[in-house]
């Protein structure tokens, strides 16, 4: 059975991220910008699935290739720093001192674009036939998705509980928390999640259907946000690609506070 896509076609997919980018002021302004889109696109979704599917479709092997050149990627040693031995103590010194003061201020978070400098990795997955990515710097690995276990008293984007080795892993539902506006019981159950795509070192996973690839990129390949406030999981879309570019600290942070995706931050 052909799954049906709320994004069938690229212009659809391109003014979902775009809305998503300009800060619109309640999650219904978003479906407001694509509804047209989307309705002209179901007029072609019949007659599109058979080749989106030939084209979209990624056999096995393929996939796991994908999982060993991350693994290989996060299994590199981190870069020794340039500071010596000598000036640790006195920068920890320094803030405990600060701290003892009162005057300790909290280092202000460099952003994204910055961190990543001006090349970067990073892995494309899709959910809903949508294309996100995450930069390789901060994924925490990539599971095949085994049975999860439901907890009562959670968001509904979050499934439940998956079991890896001796940790307990947090599945989050990724359609529903990234396109809550767009998830309904048609997109519920054409979802096939197979992989779990870790957030950094915590316990919170993406689930996905597909990895597309690991690639490089560069800043300029990057319509980064301008702006802060809302979506600040969001942090631009890959032009070329037509993805969305994850903050995983950012995104970590709201999963952690229980909120969606179109939640404001506190």
């Amino acid at each position: 059975m052909t799954k049906q896509s709320p994004f069938a076609r690229e212009d659809v997919m391109e003014a979902y991220l775009d809305s998503l980018l300009k800060e619109p002021e309640t999650p219904e302004d978003v479906t407001a910008r694509t509804a047209r889109l989307l309705e002209q696109a179901s007029q072609k979704m019949a007659e599109e699935a058979l080749s989106a599917t030939t084209r979209f479709h990624t056999v096995d092997d393929e996939q796991e290739k994908i999982v060993q050149d991350v693994t290989s990627f996060l299994a590199e040693p981190e870069q020794e720093s340039s500071h010596s031995d000598e000036q640790v103590p006195v920068t920890e010194t320094r803030s405990q001192e600060d701290e003892k003061a009162g005057e300790y201020v909290a280092p202000a978070k460099i952003p994204l674009k910055d961190s990543l400098g001006s090349h970067f990795q990073a892995l494309f997955f899709e959910v809903a036939g949508l294309t996100l990515a995450v930069p390789l710097t901060t994924l925490g690995g990539i599971h095949q998705i085994e049975k999860i276990g439901p907890l009562f008293g959670k968001p509904d984007w979050f499934m439940g509980v998956m079991l890896y080795r001796e940790s307990k892993l947090n599945v989050v539902d990724s359609a529903k928390w990234v396109m809550p506006e767009k998830y309904d019981e048609n997109l519920a159950q054409s979802l096939n999640y197979r992989y779990l795509i870790m957030l950094g070192e915590s316990a919170w996973g993406l689930a996905s259907e597909k990895l597309v690839n690991t690639v490089s990129l560069t800043s300029d390949d990057v319509k980064w946000r301008e702006s802060t406030g809302k979506r600040p999981w969001l942090a631009g879309m890959v032009k070329e690609k037509m993805c969305a570019l994850i903050d995983v600290e950012e995104l970590i942070s709201m999963l952690n506070k229980g909120l969606g995706s179109n939640d404001q931050t506190p």
